[in-house]
C-alpha cells in the first residue's frame, strides 16, 4: 500500500525537527503510540495501539530513523507484529521551509501488510491510514503551539 502526503505547519523546520526527534514528544504526536522506548540513538521499541473497522489491535515491533539529513529529511522504517497480521512501512519523511514560518512536510512509502489485515482490503486500511495521518498533524500542530508564542 502506497503512503504519501503533503502538509504546511505554521513553524520553522528547526521546531518541527526537534518534535520529531525527542521520544517523549513523538510518542504522544504519533496516533496509536502507547509505549515508545528509546534502544539507541535511532532505535526505538513500540507498543502501538489501532482500530481497523471493527477490530482493535496492539502492535509490537520496531521503529528505525535512517538516512538522517539534520532538520532536513530522515526515513522512518517499521516492523510491527499483532495477532492479525504484521505490517512493515518504509517512510521517507521531507521538510522544506515555505517562507519564513511555514513548513512543507512531504511523505512518502509504501507499507506492506500481512495476515487478517492485508485481507481486510484497500478501502479499508486506506480509511484508517488517512484518519491516523490527519489525527498526527492536528497532534503536531497542538505541540507547535506553545512554540510559536516564544
Amino acid at each position: 500500500m502506497k503512503l504519501s502526503g503533503k502538509h504546511i505547519l505554521n513553524a520553522t523546520p528547526p521546531a518541527i525537527w526537534q518534535i520529531l526527534m525527542d521520544t517523549d514528544t513523538l510518542a504522544k504526536v504519533v496516533p496509536g503510540i502507547s509505549s515508545l522506548e528509546k534502544l539507541s540513538e535511532n532505535s526505538f521499541k513500540s507498543l502501538i495501539t489501532i482500530k481497523l473497522g471493527p477490530v482493535n489491535s496492539s502492535f509490537a515491533g520496531n521503529l528505525q530513523l535512517e538516512d538522517i539529513v539534520d532538520q532536513k529529511s530522515f526515513t522512518l522504517k517499521a516492523q510491527q507484529n499483532s495477532k492479525i497480521g504484521n505490517a512493515n512501512a518504509s517512510i521517507k519523511i521531507e521538510l522544506t521551509p515555505v517562507g519564513d514560518e511555514q513548513t512543507s512536510i512531504v511523505f512518502d512509502g509504501d507499507v506492506q501488510l500481512s495476515g487478517l489485515m492485508a485481507s481486510m482490503g484497500q478501502r479499508l486500511i486506506g480509511g484508517v491510514s488517512d484518519t491516523l495521518t490527519k489525527q498526527f498533524f492536528k497532534n503536531l500542530e497542538k505541540e507547535l503551539e506553545p512554540m510559536s508564542d516564544i
